[in-house]
């Protein structure tokens, strides 16, 4: 069995410094296995989306933090070499909180290293631990939102539950489960007939090319619909739940995600349809309390508003669709705040998205 069948990272064959990852930026029309050497193609790699989804992001920074002890040992000044890098990794997605999460608990770790060879042998156990920690997190995060979806069915007398995502916070923005479709999978499994509504999410299109790839791989049933579709669907009964992921979460339980989150969470609430978010606790931001203000908003290039990729029978090609000389803005999150969650899905259970309701799961962080 291929490896990226299963993962979405993982250590080359008989080149164990090598990292491997599937180029998302290519799905859903080529499959390419990407090759990583060094820390500064990590860093290339976060940057321009080659990996993305927060868990991911904090995977790849892990590995990031290995390869950056490797080239630091032959350095002729190793400190000032591997804190360089270590800012070049921090530096590389400002939102998603799982990245400076696996480096900081890299940086830990490697400090217990007397030479750089402990070091280098700490970072590399410590990066796959980050690895098999998400796979068994985000089963937890299915075992735990499983009965939302048995309740809705339950309630349906076994008719479709529709399920509305937004943006991919499936398998490929995690290792294996991923976390939103973490309880759609195991609902698959077990033979639950479930639809699933997913969001093109513009401008990168992670809806319509990722999450559409990998439902399709999975044989879960799923319909592409333009973003702005959501509302209507919800208006007229064919929403039942809304589950979306998240690259940050507050003390106070408000959610960055990928843009347009905020508004399907406004439309559920008007149309009283349940709106959860699933999130490993690595995900949670503890230092901060109000999103609106605290957590920071990448703004990336105005090429992916103005261009599209697509494959035009033969290859990927790339289209200008705005007038050449049009500005275009590209906000890549928004803050979804904690009034209109209707809970967080996390590996400890469900809770209320306010500190309460996160620190009944957690007490360690009161």
């Amino acid at each position: 069995m291929n490896t990226y069948a299963k993962r979405t990272i993982w250590r080359k064959e008989n080149a164990p410094t090598i990292i491997q990852v599937i180029d998302q930026r290519r799905l859903p029309h080529e499959l390419i296995i990407v090759d990583i050497h060094t820390c500064q193609e990590i860093v290339t790699a976060i940057k321009d989306m080659t990996v993305r989804g927060a868990p991911l992001i904090g995977a790849t920074a892990g590995y990031g933090v290995m390869l950056a002890c490797i080239e630091a040992s032959t350095h002729k000044n190793p400190n000032e070499y591997f804190n360089q890098y270590i800012h070049d990794l921090r530096e590389s997605r400002p939102t998603a909180i799982n990245l400076f999460w696996a480096i900081e608990r890299q940086v830990k770790a490697v400090e217990e290293g007397k030479n750089w060879q402990e070091k280098i042998e700490i970072a590399s156990k410590t990066a796959d631990q980050i690895v098999e920690d998400d796979i068994e997190v985000c089963r937890m995060i299915g075992v735990s939102g499983l009965p939302i979806l048995e309740k809705i069915k339950q309630a349906k007398n076994g008719e479709i539950v529709n399920i509305l995502t937004h943006c991919n916070a499936g398998r490929l923005g995690c290792i294996e489960w991923g976390t939103i479709s973490s309880p759609i999978y195991q609902a698959h499994q077990q033979g639950m007939k479930i639809h699933v509504w997913v969001d093109e999410t513009r401008p990168r299109n992670q809806g319509s090319n990722l999450t559409a790839w990998e439902l399709t791989q999975a044989g879960v049933p799923h319909t592409v619909i333009v973003d702005n579709a959501g509302g209507h669907l919800m208006q007229h009964g064919m929403v039942d739940v809304v589950f979306v992921g998240t690259d940050r979460t507050t003390r106070i339980g408000d959610v960055a995600n990928k843009i347009g989150t905020y508004l399907k969470a406004l439309a559920a609430f008007d149309n009283k349809i349940p709106f959860y978010v699933a999130l490993p606790s690595s995900t949670l931001d503890w230092t901060i309390r109000n999103g609106l203000t605290e957590i920071p908003i990448e703004e990336r290039s105005q090429d992916e508003v103005k261009y599209i990729y697509g494959w035009n029978g033969t290859k990927l090609e790339k289209v200008l669709l705005t007038p050449i000389t049009s500005n275009a803005s590209n906000y890549g999150f928004d803050v979804t705040p904690a009034r209109l969650i209707t809970g967080l899905i996390t590996e400890r259970g469900i809770c209320e998205a306010n500190e309460n309701g996160l620190l009944s799961l957690f007490p360690e962080y009161k």
